[in-house]
Order: structure tokens, then C-alpha cells, then sequence
């Protein structure tokens, strides 16, 4: 499918690897000019280089921290008005929600909300002028289903997705779209990670931590960054104008719910 957005501007944050970089390697495939963002400038200079290698797409590296006044200047001097606006932050680890102290509650708060209502601000306007602009929030199935020990997570994640939800709405009749991608587990370093810890407290090796995980997963696999990339890329397309304001879940069957 020609997904009609050729030449537009996407701006990909956390995308020097993981969902973020599945997302922007499906972008430019689409013929969109992409702006990659990490915070480790090798790692981020060399994802930008191999999706321009890979899709012939203009691909721009940009080193930096989304979550400081800095890193968002850094990414709208790379691209000033993007069509496509991704939105992705790294969660807080798991923890006993006992354990938060304030300052760490207001972190992942920064971190997994009001940083993605920040980059909204000051893309939204512009796009509405436009009468084009495409949203994509990569939340977490933790939003649908919550679990303990994500309560962070879960919490400012799902205060992102009730906050937008109201915002999409004003914005629908201007071909803008706001919408969410919730990831259950796919292959990816956070995945692996994740992996080793349940390892190492269940006394396991990672490969049964692996084998064990993937039987509470009906589709019996981990996701690819590939397929996910896939799914954000067709929210940003031309014909995905009608679909907004919506929680998109990934997780190969995981929850067992119809809606």
C-alpha cells in the first residue's frame, strides 16, 4: 500500500534503536524525511545511517535529551515543522510502588507524560494550519492492563493517553490525529533486560525466563520492532484520517479482552 506521506517530515523520538528505530525505519521506507533522536550520539549517527542506506531516505541524526528544553530546541532546529510527530520515552524500571519517593514519581511523570505534551504544543498548531499532521504516542499495554511494580509507568502513561484524548478531539476536523501504539513484549533491549532481571530472581536462566514469558503469550512469539514499525506507519498515513483519540494494542493476544 502507497501510504500517501512521501516527502513528509517526521520527527522520531527515541529512535536510535528498539520501537522507536522499527518506526523510523518504516517512515522513511514510506518516503518520509525522518529526524532519529537518542541520547548516545554514535549509536544514534549510526541508526540514522543505516536507514538512509537501507530506504534512500534523508535521515537526520539528532543527539539529545527530548526531556530537557535543550533537546526539543535540538530537535526542532533538525526539523522546525514536522507532518509526523512520534512520541516515546523509556519507562521507569520496576519497583515496589512503596519504594518511589517524590522526586521519582515526579521524574517518570516528566518522563512518560508531560515530556510528549511538551513536543504536542509545539507541533499542533502548525499542523492544523497545514491541514495535515499525524501523532503517534508509543505508550504500553501496561495502560490497558496495569501491572504492580509499573505503577509509575502505567500511571503517567495513562494520564497521557486520558489528557490527549480530549485534545484529539479539537483537532479531527483539521486532518490531525492523535493516537496511541501500546507495545506488550517485543524484541527489543528493554525486553532482554527485563529477561535477566526475572532470571535472576526466579534463580532461572534467561532462556527459561524467555520460554516462560512467551507462554502467557497466545501468538506464543515476542513482537518484531518491524511489525511495530509497521502499525505506526500506517497511523501516519493519508488514510488513517478517520481513526483518532485510539489505543492501538500490540501484544500478540496477551490481554484477554475484546475491547
Amino acid at each position: 500500500m502507497n501510504l500517501g506521506i512521501a516527502g513528509r517530515k517526521a520527527i522520531v523520538c527515541a529512535s536510535s534503536r528498539g520501537l522507536g528505530k522499527g518506526c523510523a525505519m518504516a517512515l522513511a521506507e514510506a518516503g518520509c524525511e525522518v529526524v532519529v533522536n537518542g541520547r548516545d550520539a554514535k549509536r544514534t549517527e549510526a541508526t540514522a545511517a543505516e536507514i538512509a542506506g537501507a530506504t534512500g531516505a534523508r535521515v537526520i541524526p539528532v543527539p539529545a535529551d527530548v526531556g530537557t528544553p535543550e533537546g526539543q530546541a535540538a530537535l526542532f532546529a533538525a526539523c522546525p515543522s514536522p507532518d509526523i510527530l512520534v512520541n516515546n520515552n523509556a519507562g521507569p524500571p520496576f519497583r515496589d510502588f512503596r519504594e518511589l519517593n517524590r522526586q521519582q514519581m515526579i521524574d517518570g511523570v516528566i518522563a512518560n507524560m508531560i515530556v510528549a505534551i511538551e513536543l504536542i504544543q509545539k507541533v499542533i498548531d502548525p499542523m492544523t494550519e497545514r491541514k495535515f499532521g499525524r501523532i503517534v504516542n508509543i505508550t504500553s499495554s501496561a495502560v490497558k492492563a496495569p501491572l504492580a511494580g509499573l505503577d509509575l509507568s502505567s500511571g503517567a502513561r495513562a494520564g497521557l493517553t486520558a489528557f490527549l484524548a480530549g485534545v484529539a478531539r479539537t483537532v479531527a476536523d483539521k486532518n490531525v490525529t492523535i493516537n496511541f501504539l501500546l507495545p506488550g513484549a517485543f524484541e527489543t533491549d528493554r525486553l532482554q533486560s527485563n529477561l535477566e532481571s526475572n532470571a535472576k530472581r526466579s534463580g532461572k536462566s534467561v532462556q527459561e525466563a524467555a520460554a516462560a514469558r512467551l507462554q502467557t503469550i497466545p501468538a506464543r512469539r515476542f513482537g518484531s520492532i518491524e511489525e511495530f514499525g509497521a502499525a505506526c506507519a500506517f497511523l501516519c498515513s493519508a488514510q488513517a484520517g478517520y481513526i483518532t483519540g485510539q489505543n492501538v494494542l500490540l501484544d500478540g493476544g496477551t490481554i484477554p479482552t475484546a475491547f
